[in-house]
């Protein structure tokens, strides 16, 4: 039963690590939104066309050196211009572009648009964590639901826990709703950034950012701040959580009786 039990927990551990970065990791992590899902799709296909294209070039570049060697051609030819060769070369490519151009804006606009959010959640970037306000809830001008994320020193890590990127007090959002994202900063340039759920926005001082958020399935989503903001910028993890309706509604209710 022991091997049974660390294989159990083995398991576990490869589960809580799917929405993590892992060692040696070369794809993306798995979506967890439309948005993230997006951006794979998109660059899958760009990636199909950059492989015709390489096999391509790589192709004509052997086929030239095959057949135009010095041994096989020992008089160099003197034909300068091929109007409908450049023709094919400059149409093709052009046709590519346009092609990669069209799902690209499609994808671009899609993460600029606001779909009549259920709830708004404020995230303020400070050297060095992050300050959440769930606004929506405020019961008096001072009552708002505020708390600040602070990464978890690893001395203080439990088993199982990730280096550099459990915190202290997570992000818990409900999932399949639609939430607006309001980002500023208090000091200097941050980033929030989470890559499972293809978010990626700049916090700046005096200024407010937006963006969108669905979460299609529950889970853990971790992220780091991804602008340079000082001497320990590597250590202002994020964590999100995406949890049932009925599990963020208790969830609120708690934090609402700690005001």
């Amino acid at each position: 039963m022991f091997w049974l039990s660390n294989l159990f927990s083995i398991f576990s551990l490869n589960v809580v690590l799917c929405d993590a970065p892992q060692a040696w990791q070369f794809g993306f992590q798995d979506p967890a939104s439309p948005i993230a899902q997006g951006i794979q799709d998109l660059h899958n296909d760009i990636c199909f066309f950059m492989i015709v294209v390489l096999v391509f070039v790589v192709w004509m570049l052997l086929r030239t050196l095959w057949h135009f060697h010095w041994t096989k051609n020992p008089v160099p030819s003197k034909i300068i211009h091929g109007t409908f060769l450049e023709i094919v070369w400059t149409v093709t490519p052009s046709f590519i572009l346009v092609i990669i151009a069209v799902p690209s804006f499609a994808l671009l606009y899609s993460m600029d648009e606001i779909v009549d959010p259920s709830l708004t959640l404020k995230v303020i970037g400070h050297q060095w964590y992050w300050t959440y306000e769930y606004s929506d809830y405020a019961v008096s001008e001072d009552g708002s639901i505020v708390f600040d994320s602070y990464m978890i020193p690893e001395d203080d890590l439990e088993l199982g826990q990730l280096r550099l990127l459990e915190v202290d007090n997570r992000v818990v959002l409900p999932i399949q709703t639609h939430i607006r994202i309001i980002i500023t900063a208090a000091d200097v340039l941050h980033s929030w950034a989470v890559p499972a759920l293809g978010i990626k926005c700049d916090a700046v001082p005096g200024r407010l950012n937006q963006t969108s958020l669905f979460l299609k399935r529950e889970g853990v989503f971790y992220g780091q701040c991804s602008e340079i903001c000082g001497a320990n910028h590597g250590f202002m993890p994020i964590v999100v959580e995406g949890v049932q309706l009925n599990d963020y509604l208790n969830w609120i209710s708690n934090k609402l009786e700690e005001l």
